[in-house]
């Protein structure tokens, strides 16, 4: 269990929400991260496993060819594997983001606590990132999608912080992006941009020394490793970009609704009550 000071609301630059990202970060670190890799573990799976079905048969020899039945065995492992991924998604997605506005909110955030908070708001959830993936789909143009998915950026805090569904909380995000699009776009991309440089660095660090198990290892299990590492970077690399977009949610309040003002006189109001 981790206890926080509540995040002291402000407009936050660009450099700021940088730096307060990183400093929540750091601050339930094990919390985060944790988490995060805990439910990383069935996607390293199947990643693993997907490297080395897909690198296996190449490196076969042709004497020993791969049986239906075995072909059909990984093909339905890999579809099990995929679909414990979809399932766990609203864990994966909405874990980290509601942590995150538990900390801000100076509440106290426990393992226990964040699986009742995601089991509660499931089927919403799941609900939206099926819509979301949906349209990514289905849309031709990115720009298209990319500028409602900006639009809808604080669904998920609102459902928690602010305890609505999501179809209230889709509706209040669009209003809220209303004349700063731009702004949380370019803030957002800068935040993507930093979470793949820090993603490259630590998968060039944590794969290169695999090269010296070439020994010991075929080069399908040094694939299949490969693959595994390089999702639980993703896992603790994730949490940086879910955390923003917490703190985007909070900026936008302050900036167009005037939080900070509230949260300034609660704490006038609190000594005297």
């Amino acid at each position: 269990m981790s206890v926080s000071v509540p995040l002291r609301l402000r407009p936050l630059e660009i450099g700021d929400l940088l730096d307060e990202t990183f400093r929540m970060y750091r601050r339930h670190f094990l919390l985060f991260a944790g988490i995060s890799a805990i439910l990383a573990i069935p996607s390293a799976a199947s990643s693993g496993f997907s490297w080395f079905a897909a690198f296996g048969s190449i490196f076969s020899t042709a004497g020993a060819p791969t049986s239906d039945t075995t072909y059909i065995e990984s093909q339905l492992a890999q579809v099990a594997v995929l679909l414990l991924n979809l399932l766990l998604a609203p864990f994966t997605y909405g874990a980290v983001i509601y942590a995150a506005c538990e900390s801000a909110l100076g509440r106290r955030v426990s393992a226990g606590a964040i699986f009742m908070a995601i089991l509660r708001r499931y089927l919403p959830l799941m609900g939206f990132l099926l819509l979301i993936g949906l349209m990514a789909v289905m849309f031709c143009l990115i720009p298209l999608w990319i500028w409602i998915w900006v639009n809808w950026i604080a669904v998920v805090p609102m459902m928690f912080v602010e305890n609505i569904g999501l179809g209230a909380a889709m509706s209040r995000s669009w209003r809220l992006l209303t004349g700063r699009w731009w702004r949380t776009f370019l803030i957002i991309f800068l935040i993507w941009v930093l979470t793949v440089v820090v993603r490259w660095a630590l998968v060039a660090f944590a794969v290169v020394p695999l090269a010296a198990l070439s020994f010991f290892f075929s080069s399908y299990i040094l694939l299949a490793i490969s693959g595994a590492v390089t999702v639980v970077v993703d896992a603790l690399v994730n949490p940086i970009f879910q955390i923003a977009i917490v703190l985007v949610y909070f900026d936008l309040r302050v900036r167009r609704e005037a939080l900070d003002l509230f949260q300034m006189a609660h704490r006038l109001a609190s000594p005297a009550s």
